[in-house]
């Protein structure tokens, strides 16, 4: 019967070390994630636009190279302030949300040091699908003061080659390099 019993604790403890150590599970907070892009126009300007992101984040604290993340675009919600040009860029010669309306980046692979991490994965835009590294940078990790929820908070950075996703009118004019900045809030669930 001891042996029985030590088991079962055993057991038990196991159990509970495993999800004390276990990966958490975010959501990313659709009112303050969003990514922001920035490409020059004919060097004239530097016009930008914002889209709002939803997905999920496996964070992995004891092993942070464990990490995943998951995150979807409406590429249809562009909002760049000016309506005239979100409907140009929405248009065939840009984005064609009305043949792709969403974009996606799925990491396969996260390399920490410290605070920050090289975050690599694939990103889908505008039916294509290519890597893309993501350079992030932790903000903070703790209870928000709003929700009442464990939250973390990312600043991320990127630049893509529009061409490489089959996005290629007025180059070289309209730059190919896009600069990608994103802000993003997650709230375990």
């Amino acid at each position: 019967m001891k042996f029985i019993s030590k088991f079962i604790f055993a057991c038990c403890m196991y159990v509970i070390s495993m999800n004390m150590f276990a990966a958490d599970t975010y959501t990313f907070d659709p009112n303050h994630s969003y990514v922001l892009w920035h490409a020059s126009h004919f060097d004239f300007s530097h016009p930008s636009g914002k889209w709002l992101v939803n997905g999920t984040l496996i964070l992995d604290k004891e092993n942070p190279d464990k990490s995943k993340v998951d995150i979807s675009i409406n590429v249809t919600d562009l909002a760049t302030g000016i309506p005239e040009f979100d409907k140009h860029l929405k248009g065939e010669l840009f984005l064609d949300v009305a043949k792709y309306p969403t974009a996606k980046f799925v990491s396969d692979k996260v390399i920490a040091h410290g605070n920050t991490a090289k975050v690599q994965g694939m990103l889908t835009l505008h039916g294509v699908t290519k890597p893309v590294t993501l350079n992030v940078k932790l903000n903070k990790s703790g209870v928000s003061p709003v929700t009442d929820k464990m939250t973390v908070g990312f600043t991320a950075s990127t630049v893509i080659k529009r061409s490489e996703f089959g996005i290629t009118s007025y180059l070289p004019g309209v730059s190919d390099e896009v600069k990608i900045d994103i802000e993003a809030e997650a709230y375990k669930q």
